[in-house]
């Protein structure tokens, strides 16, 4: 038997790319159906999509460790333990839990220095755009919409990155709240809190600018007046990895920085 698990299947991507970052990408015998990250893990074997799984393509792989995510995969997770496979589920939701579970994934190949190396990487490049949101001239306030209907605002590590990006979440007392039934909010609340920016994310569904723009009320909403809505793909900033940590907040980060300078042809660029 080998020193460390060397047959993973990974149920979410964010351990899948964590695993590629380290070098260790040829332990992966199978992963989500929904990984896009890194794009070369298509190749792996498709053994889920997140609430459920192939048992029977799992079995076939003969995997050592399992590694899942958050009470969503709790039915998957319970079924593999009864199949005698070991499994470690994360339910990280915020950037130090985030961190926290690079440097565990590390520890669990026999790579912890790579995996707190690769964490603290990923704090210095989160402080350095922490530095340039803290020279913007103003911190817009910012509607972060997680899904449409019913109207959800976002889980705490997003409302963490809006904050380092330079904006300011209209509900920050919502962003403790790790289950989505607990997020859902009033839009006529949101339109009373007059957002500046609108982020949407729409957890994999293509965002419709007219579904935002059409609702009661919401053409008096800053945001929506001055034409401040912007999606940011899923797979950047609603993965509780590296992709949100990077991509996700960096995009967030360059939309914020734009629109505070006077509009000229970099700023009319966003919407195209």
């Amino acid at each position: 038997m080998a020193d460390y698990p060397s047959r993973i299947v990974c149920l979410t991507e964010e351990t899948t790319e964590v695993l590629y970052l380290l070098g260790e990408q040829d332990r992966i015998v199978g992963v989500s159906g929904y990984t896009c990250r890194p794009p070369e893990a298509r190749k792996k074997p498709k053994v889920s999509a997140f609430i459920n799984a192939r048992f029977d393509k799992i079995d076939a792989l003969r995997p050592d460790l399992v590694l899942a995510f958050s009470d969503l995969q709790a039915d998957i997770a319970r079924e593999l333990i009864r199949r005698g496979y070991p499994v470690y589920t994360f339910n990280q939701r915020s950037v130090a839990e985030i961190l926290q579970m690079i440097r565990i994934v590390g520890a669990l190949v026999g790579r912890a220095a790579d995996g707190d190396a690769l964490a603290r990487t990923l704090e210095a490049g989160l402080q350095a755009i922490r530095d340039e949101a803290s020279a913007l001239p103003r911190r817009p306030r910012l509607f972060f919409e997680e899904w449409d209907e019913p109207l959800i605002s976002g889980i705490r590590w997003v409302e963490e990155l809006v904050e380092i990006a330079g904006g300011e979440p209209i509900f920050p007392e919502l962003a403790g709240a790790g289950l989505a039934k607990h997020r859902i909010v009033d839009p006529a609340e949101v339109a009373r809190r007059d957002p500046q920016v609108v982020f949407a994310s729409w957890c994999g569904k293509t965002m419709r600018r007219a579904t935002i723009q059409s609702r009661p009320g919401w053409n008096a909403v800053s945001a929506v007046r001055d034409d401040r809505i912007f999606e940011i793909k899923s797979t950047y900033i609603l993965q509780p990895g590296p992709a949100s940590l990077t991509e996700g907040v960096q995009q967030m980060h360059a939309i914020l920085a734009a629109l505070s300078r006077p509009r000229g042809p970099e700023r009319a660029a966003l919407h195209l």
